[in-house]
């Protein structure tokens, strides 16, 4: 189970991301929808489902965003009415910025009854006015910190260059945070950095190690690449070059993730800590969505030859 993974600090964790529909698409259209996710996500071998809540996040850059903004379906709302013969726990993000304290309890308490495990985030730009504080949304939560998990992101980005993500880290699990999703990563070089850091403080202050899960996810385009490093995920320059310059994008990307796969997996288990992998797929193309479900099945082979995950049998 997920939650006793989480608590227990279990390495192997399997996550799989989406985001919903857009919130234009009719009911049939959605129902449609939910039916082909959950008749592609019943035979993996994950542990958990991760539904995106979907922001603008055009007003912290001024470079123009590669593919227009359209708002999405609440996440909880999609999960919870359409995708609920998938029979995984479910977790959902939310700016808890952009709500007030009263909207937040309301929304935990029907997580929990659900049993849905929330993920906040922060607000869509640095002026957005914020409504409840990411300290105060903790303490909303704690009163379920028994009988649940709660999780939050990080940004190996980030902690290049402020060189504190160990820190931002180390403040929310002391807020009763238990596991990291990151930033798509891309630069393996940056994700071990916040490993190490992380496990230096973690050591030095005698703190338990949170579960980090690392995102992964392919790629199809030279633009969709060009959309990954507007939200701010880094691509090495020769990486870059590598996949825009390949035969076949989408097979190279998928053949870079799992090298990275791999990589984290080695030093992870090297490192001690706990960690996971939650493979996105955020793209409607059919190849693209074909390619994640391959990345779980090969990184859960990879790990179960590793000793760290056992792949369940599928009937």
């Amino acid at each position: 189970m997920f939650l006793n993974k989480i608590k227990s600090g279990e390495s192997g964790i399997l996550l799989y991301g989406i985001t919903p529909p857009k919130s234009e698409t009719s009911p049939e259209r959605i129902a449609e929808i939910a039916e082909k996710t959950i008749a592609r996500l019943i035979p993996l071998d994950l542990d958990a489902l991760v539904v995106y809540d979907v922001q603008d996040e055009s007003a912290r850059t001024s470079e123009e965003r590669p593919f227009p903004f359209l708002k999405a379906l609440d996440p909880f709302m999609f999960a919870s009415q359409y995708l609920e013969d998938l029979n995984i726990p479910k977790i959902i993000y939310r700016p808890a910025g952009k709500f007030s304290k009263d909207e937040l309890a309301g929304w935990l308490n029907d997580l929990h009854q659900n049993n849905f495990y929330p993920v906040f985030v922060g607000v869509p730009a640095p002026d957005f006015p914020v409504k409840t504080s990411l300290p105060d949304a903790y303490k909303i939560w704690s009163k379920n910190e028994n009988t649940s998990v709660i999780g939050a992101v990080t940004i190996p980005e980030r902690h290049e260059i402020l060189k504190d993500e160990d820190k931002r880290i180390l403040d929310k699990v002391n807020c009763g945070v238990s596991y990291f999703i990151s930033q798509c990563v891309f630069n393996v070089a940056y994700a071990k950095k916040v490993i190490e850091d992380l496990s230096y403080t973690c050591k030095k202050e005698n703190k338990k190690f949170p579960t980090i899960i690392f995102t992964l996810t392919a790629c199809g385009s030279e633009k969709t690449l060009n959309f990954m490093e507007w939200l701010g995920i880094h691509v090495p320059h020769d990486l870059k070059e590598d996949i825009k310059n390949s035969e076949n994008i989408l097979e190279k990307s998928v053949n870079v993730c799992l090298d990275i796969a791999s990589e984290l997996t080695t030093f992870c288990t090297e490192q001690s800590v706990p960690f996971g992998f939650n493979i996105e797929s955020v793209a409607i193309k059919k190849d693209e969505i074909e390619a994640s479900i391959y990345m779980v099945n090969k990184i859960a082979e990879m790990l179960d030859k590793k000793d760290i995950r056992k792949m369940k049998v599928v009937l």
